[in-house]
């Protein structure tokens, strides 16, 4: 059983319209009918979810979504789109042009990936269940009152409250994942999503054009996931940081995510870009890629080994393809020195949308 997992967002998943395109016809006739005006979209907006009260609103209906990094060398295109997480939850992307440039394509270039290779049956994963529940709670019974500092936990009820509310369950957990769990509740109660909205649509499109997809990965092999179940555990691990920059993130900067996912969905580069990229991811990701069992099952510098291996299959699509299609999280496209400024430093002419 194999798990894919985002390298950029791994602790996220280890907590846890009718489509419109081109005829198939000329991959050059597509081509030259991708750039025709479309129509403008219409906005409306919505307030935050489920009674709480935010002073920024969530946009819903139809959205244009941003447009697409250009990244060329001679006659050779690679297109990026900037992926975004969260997104407004009653968004209708207009993914016509999207669509149409997946479907002019040789091929779908997806988000790059750590590959968990779990050899386990059906009915083994169903045995190893518990030991994944155990996983979650602090090592030797204590309570996340115990293990975080008295100025963290004082800051937590108040969220814990009007987030999740009543769940006793939750003050069992490990920091990692009670806040994570935090950041899940507030954000679904927020008007926005976590849902790969995006990257699903990408996906349909792609199969249903016959466009062949691949996803840049790192394999990592788990041989015996009972025992490393096990020993994580029991094993402490440095999560605190995560617990304290998700709590600042909550408090301090969910006005900033719905800002962000609305300038999103709205196709606004420049407010895209003006806006901060900073996450408690990192720390969250570092919780576990920093124990001494992930050392063992090979996860360390798995940030750098990620993107070596889409650097990789970028430039063997450029090479291949006349127009390859890629997405990325838009923070990447933004960061001084990420994926677009190293590229640029290879050589290759980038254009903004």
């Amino acid at each position: 059983m194999r798990r894919r997992v985002c390298a950029l967002q791994l602790s996220l998943v280890l907590c846890s319209i009718p489509l419109c395109s081109l005829a198939q016809t000329d991959p050059a006739a597509q081509a030259d009918a991708i750039d025709a005006a479309e129509d403008a979209p219409i906005e409306i907006v919505e307030p935050a979810m489920d009674g709480v009260e935010l002073d920024t609103i969530v946009v819903a209906g139809r959205q244009p979504g941003p447009g697409l990094w250009k990244v060329s060398k001679g006659d050779h295109v690679l297109w990026i789109l900037g992926t975004q997480t969260p997104l407004p939850k009653r968004m209708e992307w207009d993914s016509a042009y999207v669509e149409r440039r997946i479907a002019a394509s040789q091929q779908v270039l997806l988000t790059p990936t750590v590959e968990l290779d779990v050899d386990v049956g059906f009915f083994t994963g169903l045995a190893l269940l518990p030991t994944v529940f155990k996983a979650r709670k602090n090592p030797d019974g204590k309570t996340l009152q115990e293990v975080v500092t008295p100025e963290q936990y004082a800051r937590w009820l108040p969220l814990k409250k009007r987030w999740i509310g009543n769940d006793r369950d939750i003050e069992e957990r490990r920091p990692v994942f009670a806040a994570l769990e935090l950041y899940r509740k507030a954000i679904e109660r927020s008007g926005m999503t976590l849902d790969p909205i995006v990257v699903d649509r990408v996906r349909k499109t792609a199969d249903r054009d016959d466009v062949p997809m691949s996803t840049p990965s790192v394999e990592i092999k788990i041989k015996d996931p009972k025992n490393a179940l096990k020993e994580f555990a029991r094993e402490k691990i440095d999560d605190r940081e995560c617990f304290r920059k998700t709590l600042d993130r909550i408090e301090h900067d969910l006005e900033a995510m719905i800002e962000s996912a609305n300038a999103w969905a709205r196709g606004d580069t420049e407010a895209m870009r003006d806006l901060p990229y900073g996450t408690q991811f990192a720390d969250c990701n570092a919780a576990f890629t920093g124990s001494e069992i992930a050392r063992k099952q090979g996860m360390h510098d798995i940030e750098r080994r990620v993107e070596a291996a889409w650097f990789q299959a970028a430039e063997r699509a450029l090479e291949k393809n006349a127009s390859t299609f890629a997405t990325l999280p838009v923070s990447q496209l933004f960061k001084p020195g990420g994926y677009l400024d190293k590229l640029a430093a290879k050589g290759y002419m980038i254009e903004e949308p």
